[in-house]
């Protein structure tokens, strides 16, 4: 009987696509981490002021609840709503105080913990319709009712929450940014990866390559966080340039870029059946037409990155709207495929890509359809 306990090596394929998955979240761990250290040290500072006003100013020995209200409520990204900070610390200041006063009249225990919690979820969502307020005012009450009872009165407590809610609601109305920045360096990100994934299916295309097809693919698929993020942080901004005076110029800007994040999705969604539709293809046989598909993949692989770097520098995509429009006026399945229908179902796929990045573009979606060739 053999002994050997070495592993068994994944045979190359699975070995590859274990890379190119790691490669992926490596790089979009890296983008989080450079667009997250900025507010990540703005609410570290803010819980430590927090902290500070709690125990030196007003006397309290242990003050945990202070630099607590003002991390959740601040959070670790640069999109911070201001309805959103006041939720937050509002859900922790409820809580707390509920806490402190079951434990003052009734004290703790099992059946005075799902007291507390039944209380505060009913008042949080007699307060406010967000669900954030409620889960805190909970989190909370549980936290309150499980510690032992802290000096600085009944009510200690809950002036610790609501002064690290009050440092946490200064810094989110008062630190100096633009809400632009970081929703066009999402949408950047997020477009170069469609970009990529064009680039790649192309030269799959061309060579008839399905580990270049299959490189496509996955990375359309580990693109999704980024997408998520953009559209995200964009409406957050949004919302935010609603209240805030300094952000209000910026609102029908913002509002493009939450419309764009939609289009751009939706773009990655039909790429990726392009993807899928191309392997089968490829697989199936190698039919002359797909030379000139290939080069209507790249032309807008392109396009997509002229689109890109348009939206992160805020400026009118003119240059991607031309390529665009030239690369829609081609998209004829019965010219660039005449007599192979399975490449000509690329080029059909390829007419929906071409409309989204289009209206991503500023072209009207009737506009958009009327610069495709009649079929």
């Amino acid at each position: 009987m053999s002994t050997d306990t070495r592993p068994v090596p994944l045979p190359g394929p699975r070995r590859s696509e274990a890379r190119r998955l790691v490669e992926a979240r490596v790089r979009q761990g890296w983008a989080r981490v450079v667009g997250a250290w900025f507010p990540i040290l703005e609410a570290a500072v803010a819980g430590g002021i927090a902290f500070g006003i709690a125990h030196y100013v007003v006397g309290h020995p242990y003050p945990f609840f202070a630099p607590v209200s003002a991390w959740v409520a601040l959070g670790f990204s640069m999109d911070r709503s201001v309805r959103r900070v006041a939720e937050l610390a509002a859900g922790v200041a409820l809580g707390v105080a509920l806490g402190d006063l079951v434990v003052h009249v009734i004290g703790s225990g099992a059946w005075q913990m799902a007291v507390v919690l039944f209380v505060a979820a009913l008042i949080g969502r007699f307060l406010d319709r967000g669900a954030m307020l409620t889960t805190q005012a909970g989190v909370q009450a549980i936290v309150i009712v499980g510690l032992p009872v802290a000096s600085g009165g009944p009510f200690g407590r809950w002036v610790d929450a609501v002064i690290g809610g009050a440092v946490a609601l200064a810094v989110a109305l008062l630190t100096p940014s633009d809400p632009r920045r970081r929703p066009r360096a999402l949408g950047r990100s997020a477009v170069d990866e469609l970009a990529a994934v064009l680039h790649t299916l192309a030269r799959g295309l061309d060579a008839r390559s399905l580990d270049d097809i299959d490189d496509a693919l996955l990375r359309g698929r580990a693109s999704q966080p980024v997408l998520d993020d953009w559209t995200e942080t964009a409406s957050n901004a949004q919302d935010l340039s609603r209240v805030s005076p300094a952000s209000r110029r910026y609102h029908d800007e913002l509002g493009g870029l939450v419309q764009a994040s939609v289009r751009v999705d939706r773009a990655m969604r039909n790429a990726r059946v392009l993807v899928r539709r191309s392997r089968a293809v490829v697989e199936a046989g190698q039919p002359h037409a797909l030379d000139d598909v290939a080069a209507q993949v790249e032309a807008t692989a392109r396009a997509a990155d002229e689109l890109a770097a348009a939206i992160g520098a805020g400026r009118d995509p003119d240059r991607a709207r031309e390529r665009l429009l030239g690369v829609a006026a081609r998209l004829d399945p019965f010219v660039l495929a005449a007599d192979d229908w399975q490449a000509q179902s690329l080029v059909l796929l390829h007419r929906s890509l071409a409309v989204d990045l289009l209206e991503t573009a500023g072209v009207s979606p009737r506009d958009a359809r009327e610069r495709l060739p009649e079929i």
